[in-house]
């Protein structure tokens, strides 16, 4: 059942688009998220207004045209196979993508107006972190963080999560400026699920699922415990967030994608009451399972 903060996979779409979440549509001010599905030779055109915009592919090849430019993107086979090669596009632009023989895109963008310049940023950029340790292990592609990508606002990563792991663990948030502790960010969180070890997201696992939680302050509650599946997206305006939490037997991969009002870092503070667990892992390894796509 769908929240407020939860949109489950088809209920947050448009015509033409698998997801189409932008400020108006999450209730918020900065962030947004749209996911295309093209077949072999379709496009879609679209207009930045007043929003900066990354291009990245999920599955599949992509072409991106933007002020008379033509930008060619490798992509991936899935999001499980590693790091992909994305664009930029800045604000107030009008940008087109075409797959060339069909594929996924996932379309982050955040309020700006900047003129940045469009271009390609190769996968090679990409920062791959091994985050926490034992039950907690998890991967972080961070393809649009503040030291990887030069951008106005925006700020976007991969969590790539083993079957049986939880991430975004311990709970944090970022709903609050404190001077080089905690940045003000909506956040967006879209998913995509596969069975354990398989090559393709959601292949062989139909029914794949893992769980969000998002729980509030007594000041400003909310209230999220989301089944998810592939498509699902999650909204967290402010409040604690994780565990993301994958079950035995199926791999998550998510896209966070967060912008605010203030300065472009990703500052984030952990709830403490669970604060202890990070202590926990100097003792732990992390999972062999990772990284996926890629050796270490």
């Amino acid at each position: 059942m769908n929240t407020e903060w939860y949109r489950k996979a088809g209920s947050a779409s448009r015509v033409g688009f698998d997801v189409a979440i932008g400020p108006r549509e999450a209730g918020w001010d900065h962030a947004g998220l749209y996911v295309v599905t093209l077949g072999a030779g379709e496009s879609r055109v679209i207009t930045a207004r007043g929003f900066e915009w990354l291009v990245l592919p999920l599955a599949g090849q992509v072409r991106v045209e933007c002020g008379g430019k033509l930008l060619f993107l490798v992509g991936r086979e899935g999001p499980f196979a590693g790091p992909t090669d994305y664009a930029y596009v800045p604000a107030s632009s009008t940008f087109t993508i075409t797959s060339t023989a069909g594929a996924r895109i996932a379309l982050p963008h955040a309020k700006a107006s900047e003129p940045l310049p469009f271009r390609r940023i190769a996968a090679e950029e990409t920062v791959v972190e091994l985050r926490g340790a034992g039950p907690s292990s998890r991967q972080v592609n961070n393809f649009g963080t503040p030291s990887v990508l030069r951008a106005e606002s925006i700020i976007a990563c991969e969590v790539l999560t083993p079957a049986g792991n939880w991430s975004s663990y311990p709970p944090h948030k970022h709903d609050e400026h404190h001077q080089d502790q905690e940045s003000v960010l909506e956040e967006i969180y879209y998913f995509e699920m596969r069975a354990e070890g398989s090559s393709v997201a959601g292949q062989r696992a139909p029914s794949a699922f893992g769980f969000q939680r998002v729980y509030g302050t007594g000041e400003r509650p909310i209230n999220v415990l989301a089944e998810v599946h592939h498509g699902d997206v999650v909204l967290v305006p402010h409040g604690w967030h994780g565990p993301a939490m994958a079950p035995p037997g199926y791999d998550m991969y998510y896209l966070n994608v967060m912008a605010g009002p203030g300065k472009r870092e990703w500052l984030v503070r952990d709830d403490p009451d669970h604060a202890w667990v990070r202590d926990t892992w100097a003792a732990q390894k992390v999972d062999p399972r990772l990284p996926f796509g890629g050796s270490r």
